[in-house]
């Protein structure tokens, strides 16, 4: 890499390492654990939050190793816990373009990010406005499948309802014309929401008229409502049909939202959730993998 390169990775390493340092384990919900010499994370510690393995982040604290993807800076972002302006400066030492807001690599506020480590018993994911889920906890992941891993148009969960059958296996077909309806509804909220020149939800709402005509016909409609507070049913491949209540959280501009599911009074969703949490996450992706399913969704 050339001069400037250089110095620029020098200063990303640096900078992760002063960010490292400045997290206490409670605050991302880690045991603080014996022996710990200083205050702050160890660096497997943010190997792990990140999703990254312990050799290649030991890379990028020391200024070396392979430019970070968009992907790893957003991980490393939530990990550390960084402002909005950390974030776009990270990406900058990475030599690599901040992000428009609302896409798979969006920053999510430290703030929400704490709230979501603290919900350990109940599925919980924080999703754009556009319905692109941006980090699950561990229940999120066992109950809907991993959602984090999409790109492009194909991000969008309900851009995946519109233009994939197998995007709606996690709802009952007699249910599926009521979720069209809402998703229609809700996207005409978050567009209306936004600047009339905002070229990402602009080419979405373009492409899902083109391509099905279902979401052209509910479009006619001219339906608005944001999703709040939803009853919804499930349908999880190892443990069966779970009613739960689906309950959001905005931020101060709409753009993101805490997701987090609750058992319906009068069913037996708590137990199922329960036998949720006992499958576990391995378990249930294994005995996915077993039926042949393809990879499930977002609610």
């Amino acid at each position: 890499m050339d001069r400037m390169s250089a110095v620029k990775y020098a200063e990303l390493g640096a900078f992760l390492r002063s960010r490292r340092e400045r997290i206490r384990p409670a605050d991302v919900g880690l045991p603080a654990g014996p022996r710990r010499r200083v205050p702050g994370l160890r660096r497997e510690e943010v190997a792990h939050l990140a999703g990254a393995s312990v050799d290649y982040y030991n890379e990028l604290e020391r200024g070396a190793g392979s430019q970070p993807s968009e992907q790893m800076i957003a991980a490393l972002a939530r990990a550390l816990r960084l402002s909005a302006d950390e974030r776009d400066y990270l990406y900058r030492l990475a030599d690599r373009p901040v992000p428009v807001q609302g896409g798979p690599a969006s920053h999510v506020h430290p703030g929400m990010l704490d709230l979501l480590g603290r919900m350990t018993s109940t599925p919980a994911q924080v999703i754009t406005d556009l319905h692109v889920t941006l980090v699950q906890n561990p229940l999120a992941v066992a109950l809907l499948g991993h959602q984090s891993g999409y790109r492009g148009p194909r991000a969008s969960f309900v851009h995946r309802w519109f233009t994939e059958p197998e995007a709606r296996l996690l709802y009952p077909e007699a249910d599926h014309g009521a979720q069209s309806r809402a998703f229609v509804a809700d996207l005409r909220a978050a567009a209306a929401r936004r600047d009339a020149k905002d070229a990402e939800v602009g080419s979405m709402i373009r492409t899902l008229l083109g391509v099905s005509p279902e979401f052209a016909a509910l479009w006619a409609d001219h339906e608005v409502a944001f999703r709040r507070d939803d009853r919804k049913r499930l349908l999880h491949p190892v443990i069966g049909l779970i009613e739960v209540n689906c309950l959001n959280l905005f931020s101060e501009d709409g753009r993101q939202r805490l997701l987090w599911f609750t058992p319906a009074v009068g069913t037996d969703s708590a137990g199922l959730l329960e036998l949720l949490s006992v499958v576990g996450t391995q378990e249930v992706s294994a005995a996915t993998r077993t039926a042949g399913s393809s990879p499930r969704r977002q609610g």
